[in-house]
Order: structure tokens, then sequence, then C-alpha cells
């Protein structure tokens, strides 16, 4: 391809077809890696080898049309140079451009920022182009803004997508922003409401970052939208994404001298400014002047060093709490009560079971009237308190309260999250005339908003696999804990049972199974856990059969986060329920649900549930490795 005789005409068709068909047998890099960097070289100011290079490529057959284009894109320095070696290659070849247009961009997910960037600057550099740079973005804003695609998709893909927005808004001209600027608005508010209706809060961020992105771009001298989100490395990159960095052979090449001179221009308009803001600083106005003579420093101020801040003391009785937090108007009475209540009520088991479904009725509505500092924790340390203390009664409360009218999500989930942690302070060891109060603070488990369940249920896996391993070694034995009851033992039904009840019931306010699915999936991880807390409880295999089946109601379930948690409710099914109960009474269930895994695994979008549904699979062959070796 580097040598044409002069004065003779070539045909190129044959070197095409031998592009092609290395292309297409893998050997992209080996021929590309030479060819790509000398016609860059050559095309640099010879129009004359430019045209040759966009035969060579037009020339190549449609079947062998993706190999080329995918390689030539992935290995092309630049969407300019990319531009001078493939021309109006999309424009004239309708299978290179439903590779560009379409398969590269929405049906592929795994190129890098670069080849986004390479192909959506070669769409934007070439007025032909643009029309179909324009398409691409409507079509990739069709599918963000698609409900249907946020469920089901994976967020390595919405991530993809989410990153061509940005980089297509980057090229997008002020008139061509005129022309499309209700349809952008649009896509927008769909795409938003989708992505903040998701449970995953990386699609979440990613939804955030991209309408703050086109709101910017759409209402430049407006307000914009702006969410509170964290700022890490990735939502800099995406947002880095907006500013489109010239290409460097875009900017003119200029003579040294006149580079110089343009140089040395600049610099002293910079210093100029410098200057002007430094002598600007120190001139003060006439107000502030004035305003310093009238100050309050002349006058002498207190001595204080004396005075002690008074302490309002706190209740010493429960049902002195209840009546300061239900009628007393005196706030630093109030605020002394919510901080002591949570030690009262362990002080005093007795007085607080007296009342203790009252007080757990107070709890579940106490609003915050000053600013205390970590009251939502206050609050909910004297909730699991208040349950640990008298377990039946207050779990049968709130358990019939979670399913109840007149409740907000929050309230809800609040409710949840207090059965999980009393159910594992009860399911704790206690030290010896002590209680542990530490698993109310810092419990192993916690299901907080926005955690990711995967990991601890990864954690939560590997320790009981590495407790049933048996290991062999020399060394100074361990000292043996000191052992005691589990007290989760006889509540545990009442923790579970009425949760799994009525989850297919709409209320007014409360559909599980319709938009209020993120609920749904913290009742699912709730589930999971009380599971995983009732091993070797009595109702262990009962609640085991329940779970097994509420979970194969659900299977289908179109939000990830909620598969996740079906996922982990089997994996504490697995490791609670003794081996021979799984196999003796749940043997059609256990079939059912390994062939269920079988399909996750290979079908479900979604990393986190191929992971836990392998996960599972690995545990039921071990459960029955394990019952084969053990004798009759």
């Amino acid at each position: 391809v580097c040598f044409i005789p002069d004065g003779l005409d070539c045909s190129i068709s044959f070197v095409s077809h031998v592009l092609g068909k290395v292309c297409v047998h893998g050997r992209q890099k080996e021929i590309l890696s030479v060819l790509i960097p000398r016609l860059t070289d050559l095309t640099k100011s010879d129009c004359i080898w430019q045209r040759i290079c966009w035969r060579l490529v037009e020339c190549v057959p449609d079947r062998w049309m993706e190999a080329v284009v995918l390689g030539f894109v992935q290995r092309t320095p630049g969407a300019d140079v990319l531009s001078r070696l493939l021309g109006n290659l999309v424009v004239k070849n309708k299978k290179a451009q439903f590779v560009v247009t379409q398969k590269l961009l929405l049906l592929q997910y795994g190129h890098t920022t670069a080849v986004l960037q390479n192909l959506l600057g070669y769409l934007s550099l070439d007025g032909l182009r643009r029309a179909l740079l324009i398409k691409v973005l409507q079509e990739l804003l069709e599918t963000w803004g698609s409900s249907s695609a946020v469920k089901h998709s994976p967020p390595e893909q919405q991530q993809y997508i989410s990153k061509a927005i940005l980089i297509c808004l980057s090229h997008l001209k002020e008139p061509e922003i005129e022309t499309c600027r209700q349809e952008l608005l649009t896509s927008m508010m769909e795409g938003t409401k989708c992505h903040l209706d998701s449970n995953l809060p990386q699609i979440r961020r990613l939804g955030m970052i991209v309408a703050e992105s086109i709101s910017s771009k759409i209402n430049t001298d407006g307000p914009v939208l702006k969410f509170q989100y964290e700022e890490d490395d990735e939502a800099r990159e995406l947002k880095s994404l907006l500013v489109q960095s010239p290409p460097f052979c875009v900017v003119p090449s200029l003579p040294d001298d006149d580079r110089n001179e343009k140089a040395d221009a600049a610099v002293p308009l910079v210093l100029e400014s410098n200057k002007k803001s430094h002598t600007a600083a120190p001139v003060m106005p006439d107000e502030e002047s004035d305003a310093e003579l009238d100050s309050d420093d002349d006058l002498i101020p207190y001595d204080m060093s004396e005075d002690k801040e008074l302490k309002t003391k706190a209740p010493v009785y429960i049902r002195d709490c209840i009546e300061v937090l239900t009628g007393s108007e005196d706030v630093d009475k109030w605020e002394a009560t919510v901080k002591a209540l949570e030690g009262l009520v362990r002080k005093n088991p007795a007085a607080t079971r007296e009342v203790s479904v009252e007080l757990a009725k107070i709890l579940l509505h106490l609003e915050e009237k000053t600013c205390i500092e970590g009251f939502v924790e206050l609050r909910q340390r004297a909730q699991v308190a208040v349950l640990t203390t008298d377990p039946i009664p207050v779990a049968k409360y709130l358990t019939s309260q979670f399913y109840s009218l007149n409740y907000s999500l929050r309230q809800r989930m609040d409710i949840l999250d207090v059965l999980v942690l009393a159910a594992q302070e009860l399911s704790c060891p206690k030290s010896q005339g002590k209680t542990k109060h530490s698993g109310a603070q810092k419990p192993c488990i916690q299901l907080l908003p926005g955690s990711d369940s995967s990991k601890d249920w990864r954690r939560i896996v590997d320790e009981r696999i590495k407790s049933k391993t048996r290991r062999f070694a020399t060394g100074q034995s361990q000292a043996e804990l000191a052992s005691s009851p589990n007290e989760f033992n006889s509540v545990a039904g009442h923790f579970f049972f009425p949760l799994i009840q009525h989850f297919d019931r709409p209320l007014t306010t409360f559909d599980l199974l319709g938009e209020d699915h993120f609920v749904l999936g913290r009742l699912v991880h709730t589930l999971a856990v009380l599971m995983y807390l009732a091993v070797n409880t009595v109702a262990v295999t009962a609640m085991g059969k329940a779970l097994l089946e509420f979970v194969w109601a659900l299977r289908f379930h179109t939000d990830s986060y909620v598969r996740q948690g079906l996922l982990s409710c089997i994996s504490s099914t697995l490791l609670s329920v003794p081996t021979e109960r799984l196999l003796e009474d749940m043997t059609e269930e256990l079939l059912e649900t390994q062939s269920w895994l079988g399909d996750v695994v290979e079908k479900d979008p979604d990393g986190d549930c191929r992971r836990l549904a392998l996960q599972n699979l690995l545990l039921m062959e071990n459960l029955k490795k394990k019952l084969r070796t053990v004798p009759s």
C-alpha cells in the first residue's frame, strides 16, 4: 500500500479483501499496528493518499466491515486522525453506519472511554456526519430514559451509555442544542425519574450526573439542576467528559517566530490583571471604615470564667420518660431524656416490660424537636433496648405496624433495622453478669440505606464456611469462650413469620410488589439476616421452608437489589437449616431452586446476582458431598 507507480491506474480492492480477511480472523493488532501509523503519516498533507485510504476501507466487503472499522477505531490516535483515514465511510456504507452508530454504542459496552471519544469525535468532525451524531444522541437518551433498560441492563452498560451521552453533549453546538432543547428536556426528566427510582446507589448517582450535565447544556443562563452525591474519582471522570479537549491536530501550527510573539503578548495581560487585583485589594470603602469606628470593641466583656453550664437532670423512672417524650415542652429535659433512655431501659427491665409496647410506639413516632447530635442512632438504640428487654409483645407490635396504614417508608425501614439489630443482640452470647450492649451499637450485620448487602453476605458466607472447615495444626490451644443460651431461640418465629405473611397485599399507601420495591428489597434482606441468626433454633426448619417458598414467588423480580436479597435468603437457608432437614423436608424446593440458580448464573444481567447464585450452587454441592461422607 506504500508504493503506487506514477501515472498508472490501480485497483486496491484486493488489498481491501486481504485487510478484511486478516482482521476478521483475529489479526487486527498485527496488521493495523503497522498500517495505521504509516497511513497516518502519509495522509497528513497528501489528499491523494487520503482518497486512497478511503477507497481501501470502502472496498472491504460488508461481512468483514465490522472487524476493520472496530480495529481502526480502537487503534487510531485521535478522532481527527480517524476522520482522515475513514472519511465519510459511515455515510456511504450502511454496514459501517450500523457498526458505528448502533453496535459499538448500544449493543456492546466493553470498550474504553478513549474508544468512545474517538468514535463520537469522528462523527462530529464533518457536516455530513453531524446528523448521525444528533441521531446517536437521541437513541442513547432514549435508552438512558427507558425504565426497562435501567432495570434489566448491568450497571457497567449503563455507565458506558452515560459516558457516551456526556461525550455527545460536549460536541454539540449552540444552534444544535437550540433545535433539540425540548427533546433534551423531556429525555432528562424521564431518565432522571427512572434512575432515581433504582435501589442501587451507583445507578442513582449516574442519573444525577447525567441530568446535571444535560441541564447545564440546555440552561446556560438560567438555573440548573444540582444534586447531592459523593464526589469521587468516578464522578469527576464523568464530569470531565462534558468538557471537550481540543484535538491536537485542530490547533493550527504557527511558525516559531509567530508562536513566540503570541506567547510573549499573552504574558503581560496576565501580569497586568494580577497587578490590578493586588493593588485593588487594600482599598477599603468609606462605609466599612465608618463601621469600624462604631464597633463595640471598646466595651468591657463580662467575666464568665466562673460560670458553669446548667445541666438538666434526666428522669430516673421509665414512666417519667414517657411523660417527657409525649407531653413536655421543656426542650432541655426532652433532650436529656432521649440521651438517657437506652441506659434506663437496660437497668430497669421489669419496669420496662410493664410499658414496653407503649414505649415502642412512642419511639417509633418520635420526631426530633431540637438538633441533637446522633438523634437517629439514639432513638434506634433505645428501640433495640426495648425490643430485647421484652421481645415477644414488642416484636408483635412492630411487625404488625410494618403492614399498617399511615406510616412513611422511612418508618417501615426503621422497623426492619430495629428487628435485625435486636435479633443480632439476642443471638449473641452474653458475658457473665453483664449484658453485651455492643451488639446494638456496632452490629456485625447492619441494613443501612445504600449499603452493599452483597459484600456483607460474601463475608457472612466466608466466615461460616471457614468455621466449618477442619484444620489440623500443632500449637497453643485457644481458650474456650464462655457459652450461654441463645435468647433468640424462643422468639425467632415472632420476628420472622409476621413479616413474611402479608407482602403480597397492597395497601392504599404501601405496595411492596409495585412502586415500593426499595422497601421490598430491604424486607428481603431483613428476612435473610433473621434466617441466618436463627441457626440452631427450634423454628429454623419451618422458617427455611417458608423462606424458600417466598423466594420462589419473587424469583423473577425485575429489580436487581431484590434479586440479590432473594439469593442471600437462599444462602442463609443453606447455612442455617441442618443438612438432614434440608434434604428430607425440602427436597422438591431445593431441586427447583437449583434449576433457577443455574439460570441466574447464565442469564442474569447483574454481576452480584450471578456471583451469589454460583456461591449458592457451590454450597449445595458441598452439602451433598458432606452427606455422602457421613457413615450410615
